[in-house]
């Protein structure tokens, strides 16, 4: 029976290792040495079997719950790579409801294979319910003593097996097995130790340990600036930013060309790029650098910090303005849970959240809320607003897939030599940025017309996910970004243009800056100064442009790669890091002398 079991899980553990890596070559490179971590898998998998067959009843019966879900886990995996280029991760199982809300657009871009896929699910579920009911009524129940007999031998190796998964701690046992915990790879993680294992490895990564040396006193010796209290001009300047779905530069493909320019307004305001920490998607992760002034670069890789972390007031240009008399709101056309934002922008300090269960109709575009609708929608809260005002919207139209057709009104063309397919793709594409060019446009022109000081920002969230149009006209090697590359490459792959405009000064220039120095440049634009958002962001911008989770770029574009390995990490770095324990995790212990609003202002409430 134990051999049995044992060769059920090796087919199994094979099966998923072949739908994780989707070909049959590196499937059995993992299998081929026997100490490697595939047949730790196995005894693994074994143990869990046996140990669920105990509880069910019957031999063998656990594998219909088993296989099921891991399977269906690795193929979602395995998706995810191809899309978004990176592993599945636990902490995505909290994006769960987002992936199903917007199934009826991925099914749009591939009808045939969505209805392929439902049909396959309805008719695996009734396949399953079936085994399930003529194993309950085919093999004979385990004895009492057999199945206690089962956990006895289980649970404690099962107990074992988890108290070595903490990547954390060392672990002797650990080491003798091969399971090497590469946190700052997890492609190579997933790699080398496999899907399960590393799965299992990153469970623990929910939880932030505190950096070394984090304490009250080390907060104290961080140096703030001369002038402690915030400054805002008599005339206080109004702030709106959008962060556009997906926005780029569509005419960077090789080979490509698009009549006419679909972004031509940003061309001509462009103040430099945000070099986005993703790539395809994890929207809210950019946003979260862009309203907080802190970095994705010191989470857990593959953390949501929208959905995991932000539990209570987080200090952001919202709180910080509110607490200085500013009307703050947020804009979305989309539903208020979507990535746990209504919840955040009330930890972040806006009084108001537009989603859409309170924004008025808005005409879409396609199959979504259109980018002018919105800033129609932007343009007219403002003009009744009296106080002065910070809005921050995320836009809706321009999210992926990029179906052919998706418009019927195309007012651009798209010439090269790529397949119909991919130039239809690219048209889509296209289409939404040019639209999302134009909305800009609109702003400008009427924040030209005010009388009132005004700062308009946009910017792109990271490169739309095009798939295999990069590999077609050989923008990319693969469907996605790298994480790991030199500047040049990483940059192409990254960058997404933004623009901080002011109707007295024009176009500030920011160079090319991680989402996390978007604040800095915006109350620098207005005139506005803060101890941390100007004071030690300003002076960190000195030193690093790009803080990122596996480079840092110098101000002078020196970089740094795999500095979190490194054991001595610079002052600077370090000094940030606190900063941002401190504020989301700790006891707040910098309020005092970096976010004086948090004590005194509406977020303190």
């Amino acid at each position: 029976m134990l051999a049995l079991t044992f060769a059920i899980s090796t087919v199994l553990v094979f099966c998923i290792e072949l739908v994780v890596r989707g070909s049959l070559a590196p499937t059995l490179l993992f299998f081929q040495q026997p100490f490697r971590p595939g047949w730790t898998t196995v005894a693994l998998f074994a143990l869990l079997l046996i140990f669920l067959d105990a509880l069910l009843g019957r031999a063998h019966h656990a594998l219909l719950l088993v296989a099921p879900l891991v399977l269906l886990l690795a193929f979602i995996g395995h998706q995810k790579s191809l899309y978004l280029g990176d592993p599945l991760y636990p902490a995505d199982i909290l994006y769960a409801r987002q992936i199903f809300e917007l199934l009826p657009l991925l099914a749009s871009d591939r009808p045939v294979a969505a209805a392929a896929i439902a049909l396959g699910a309805l008719a695996g579920v009734a396949l399953l319910v079936a085994a399930w009911n003529y194993w309950c009524r085919s093999m004979p129940a385990l004895s009492l003593r057999g199945r206690l007999g089962r956990l006895a031998l289980t649970l404690p190796l099962l107990v074992f097996f988890g108290s070595i998964m903490d990547y954390a701690t060392f672990s002797w046992a650990r080491d003798r097995l091969q399971i090497i915990p590469m946190m700052w790879d997890q492609k190579e993680n997933y790699n080398s130790n496999g899907f399960a294992i590393a799965f299992a490895l990153n469970v623990p990564m929910a939880k932030v340990a505190a950096p070394s040396g984090y304490s009250a006193e080390a907060i104290s010796a961080i140096t703030g600036p001369e002038a402690a209290a915030p400054v805002v001009p008599s005339d206080a300047p109004d702030i709106i930013v959008i962060m556009n779905e997906s926005f780029w530069d569509p005419t960077l493909l090789p080979g490509i060309t698009i009549t006419p320019d679909p972004i031509v307004n940003v061309r001509a305001l462009q103040s430099g790029h945000i070099f986005s920490p993703e790539f395809g998607g994890m929207t809210a992760n950019v946003e979260f650098e862009a309203l907080t002034g802190f970095s994705n670069a010191f989470l857990p890789y593959g953390s949501i910090p929208y959905q995991q972390y932000v539990r209570g007031p987080i200090p952001s240009l919202a709180s910080f303005l509110r607490s200085e008399g500013y009307d703050t709101r947020a804009f979305h056309p989309f539903a208020g849970w979507f990535w746990n934002r209504t919840p955040v922008y009330k930890a972040f300090g806006f009084e108001h959240f537009m989603s859409q269960e309170n924004l008025p109709p808005l005409a879409t575009r396609g199959p979504l809320a259109s980018d002018a609708a919105l800033v129609e929608e932007i343009i007219r809260e403002a003009d009744t607003t009296r106080d002065p005002l910070f809005f921050f919207a995320v836009t809706l139209q321009n999210h992926g897939p990029y179906a052919p057709n998706r418009y019927d009104d195309p007012t651009h063309t798209v010439d090269g030599d790529v397949s119909s397919k991919a130039r239809d793709s690219i048209l889509s594409y296209a289409e939404g940025a040019a639209d999302g060019d134009r909305a800009l446009g609109r702003l400008i022109d009427w924040a030209r017309k005010r009388n009132r000081h005004t700062i308009v920002a946009m910017f792109g969230d990271h490169l739309p996910p095009l798939g295999p149009v990069y590999v077609e006209t050989g923008f990319m090697e693969s469907n996605v970004a790298k994480r790991r590359a030199p500047l040049p490459e990483m940059s192409v792959q990254h960058e997404t243009p933004l623009v901080v405009w002011s109707n007295r000064t024009g176009p500030a220039k920011t160079g090319s800056v991680s989402p996390a120095f978007l604040p800095l440049h915006l109350l620098e634009t207005a005139g506005i100064s803060h101890p941390y958002y100007t004071g030690f962001l300003g002076e960190l911008r000195g030193h690093y442009r790009v803080v990122d989770r596996n480079l840092l770029v110098g101000a002078d574009d020196e970089t740094t790669p795999d500095w979190s390995r490194e054991k001595a990490i610079d002052p600077a770095i370090r000094d940030f890091r606190l900063l941002q324990y401190d504020m989301i995790f700790g006891r707040q212990h910098a309020a005092e002398s970096f976010f004086p609003e948090m004590l005194n202002g509406p977020a303190a409430m």
